[in-house]
């Protein structure tokens, strides 16, 4: 696993720590006895006690030398204490261990931001030598209480980290099946069931869009499905059915991208991982609903047997779509999905999530995903689940007069507005897949701005983001 960093709630620091790191506040008090009066000090260093901001401190130890790091804490939310810990784990690359004491008075919900900021900030793929190691151990103190919060953040940060794995591998390594391979190891290891539709099972029960999307390629489709069961007793009665876009790489098939729009396209089936990753995450949280997750893999590439703009598909269902962009192929293998979820799964809600549009990144930008609904109490829902985690989301409109966009003279719908006629990608992309839905409670989460970084920034490191993972396992977990 990419993250290397083991995590500890130790209750007291460590009085040996190589390395240990102390809050302070915008008072700019400090728990921690130093030889130099820490107020002056910390007004020294002009500090002001914003999260993130660190004051480091050489400290005489009889013949050596240790370092003490005053870290600034903010108003003391989630929020500020994730950017924190991210700032503390990423200051401690390449030592041995980093005791961070937690602000006592700031919660569980801070208390797991912290850790998981820490965590999440340790991460990276590469292939090949690593450019450097993170921090091998990071110890936390605090009250006991504490604990079970540290632990729960464990499970998440870890959760997160699968999603950039799978994300991050390279396309010459991620297909179809490699992707439902992978998917069988988390089932294996987490409980859970799982089923993989291969091309001939996909052919046999009607799931054209998925089929057609992966046509042109030599890496053939598959339809992956994971399924969560809760203890008898504590199961709520509830059916959740999440689906994720799986395109384990996008070269926008006959209707081909530009070289600079394909750079990134490993991380296109990123909506399917965070499906993957949460599934897995999902007993340990002790989740009490039912949970079901689809993801529709395939490799849209350009060939002779590649769809054609101007191609008609049928669905699982029966309903039929005029392919008149075969680089809004996103859509056509979720849209399997979705009816698949509605006339047999039959669950109380839906919510897909597809790095879907290049529109929502150019609406939304790079730090807010979207989320799409019928439903209010869905779409609020969600966007309280966004806020509390870190992944925070934009309610995005279902205009209604837009949808005579998808309007086809030769099928049942169009997968594009092929004379631009309303704009709006991003909600005409959102209006297709609620087609599909069976006016079931539906949200859809286009994450095409979030779902990649291209710097370290904070808990991020430049590749996959994994948004969605936390925001997810938050709403199901709550």
């Amino acid at each position: 696993m990419p993250i290397e960093t083991s995590l500890r709630f130790a209750g007291a620091p460590a009085h040996d720590a190589e390395l240990l790191a102390v809050p302070f506040a915008a008072d700019l008090t400090a728990d921690v006895d130093l030889p130099l009066p820490t107020p002056a000090l910390l007004a020294h260093h002009e500090a002001k006690g914003e999260a993130g901001e660190i004051v480091e401190v050489p400290v005489g130890d009889g013949d050596t030398v240790r370092r003490v790091l005053l870290y600034g804490v903010g108003d003391a939310t989630p929020q500020a204490l994730r950017r924190a810990g991210a700032s503390l784990a990423r200051r401690a690359r390449g030592r041995r261990a980093l005791d961070v004491r937690l602000p006592a008075e700031a919660g569980p919900r801070a208390w797991a931001a912290l850790a998981e900021g820490a965590l999440l900030a340790t991460y990276g793929l590469r292939v090949g030598a690593s450019r450097g190691r993170p921090v091998a151990e990071i110890r936390l103190s605090g009250p006991e209480e504490a604990r079970p919060a540290v632990e729960r953040a464990e499970v998440v940060a870890r959760a997160v980290a699968l999603t950039r794995d799978l994300a991050n591998t390279p396309s010459s390594e991620k297909n179809p099946a490699w992707l439902a391979a992978r998917a069988a190891e988390v089932a294996g290891r987490s409980g859970l069931g799982v089923r993989v539709w291969e091309p001939d099972d996909l052919a046999a029960e009607g799931f054209g869009g998925i089929l057609a999307v992966g046509q042109g390629s030599v890496s053939t489709p598959r339809l992956i499905s994971l399924s969560y069961e809760p203890d008898p007793a504590e199961h709520d009665g509830t059916h959740v059915v999440l689906a994720g876009k799986g395109i384990t790489f996008d070269s926008g098939g006959l209707s081909l991208k530009p070289t600079d729009g394909m750079k990134f396209m490993k991380t296109d089936m990123a909506g399917g991982a965070v499906v993957i990753s949460v599934l897995g995450a999902l007993r340990e949280l002790g989740v009490r609903s039912k949970v079901t997750g689809l993801v529709a893999a395939a490799e849209n590439m350009p060939s002779g047997s590649a769809q054609r703009p101007g191609d008609v598909i049928t669905h699982y269902g029966g309903r039929t779509v005029e392919v008149l962009n075969t680089d809004a192929e996103g859509r056509l293998v979720l849209a399997d999905a979705l009816a698949y979820a509605d006339e047999v799964l039959r669950p109380d809600t839906i919510v897909d999530v597809a790095t879907l549009t290049g529109a929502i990144g150019i609406a939304l930008g790079r730090d807010i995903g979207a989320v799409f609904s019928p439903s209010d109490d869905l779409a609020k829902e969600l966007i309280e689940a966004g806020a509390a985690a870190g992944d925070p989301l934009w309610r995005m409109p279902l205009i209604e007069e837009y949808r005579p966009a998808l309007d086809s003279m030769v099928a049942d719908l169009s997968n594009i507005d092929a004379e631009n006629t309303y704009g709006g990608g991003a909600i005409t992309a959102a209006l297709f897949l609620r087609e599909f839905a069976g006016g079931r409670r539906w949200a859809h989460l286009d994450i095409a701005g979030v779902a990649r970084s291209t710097a370290d920034d904070g808990i991020l490191t430049k590749g996959a983001t994994g948004f969605g993972t936390r925001l997810l396992l938050e709403w199901l977990a709550s």
